[in-house]
């Protein structure tokens, strides 16, 4: 019976690699209160007594900041959840491994983007 070899980084590396993704996700998750805040914030600039055109340009500032911010918090929420999702991936021991090739991820590549599901093979093929 032929041994099957596993294409996977070793336990060691993984490792290293749960250690990189628990700092990104604990530095996204800062950045999301951050963002949140900003969010939550209630844009009084202190424009009640100064004309209403000044007036009208501020609310029309604060929903566009508002809609960024909103925005910007989905995008990272996102990020948050890629990012556990590697710890789950990590936890099976199929942290990168290309979902499409099935070959390793480049270590670099990982550590760039420790989220990464797809090889630089595979990305260049979608």
């Amino acid at each position: 019976m032929a041994q099957v070899t596993t294409n996977r980084y070793s336990d060691k590396d993984l490792e290293e690699f749960r250690t990189l993704v628990q700092e990104k996700i604990k530095k996204a998750e800062h950045d999301l209160q951050l963002i949140k805040s900003a969010y939550m914030n209630d844009f009084d600039n202190g424009t009640d007594d100064t004309s209403p055109t000044f007036k009208a340009f501020e609310e029309g500032s604060a929903t566009m900041s508002k809609e960024a911010n909103s925005a910007l918090a989905i995008r990272q929420e996102k990020f948050i959840r890629d990012l556990k999702n590697a710890i789950i991936r990590i936890e099976n021991k199929t942290y990168g491994v290309c979902r499409v090739t099935g070959k390793l991820i480049n270590k670099e590549r990982l550590k760039l983007v420790p989220h990464a599901t797809l090889s630089i093979e595979a990305k260049n093929m979608q």
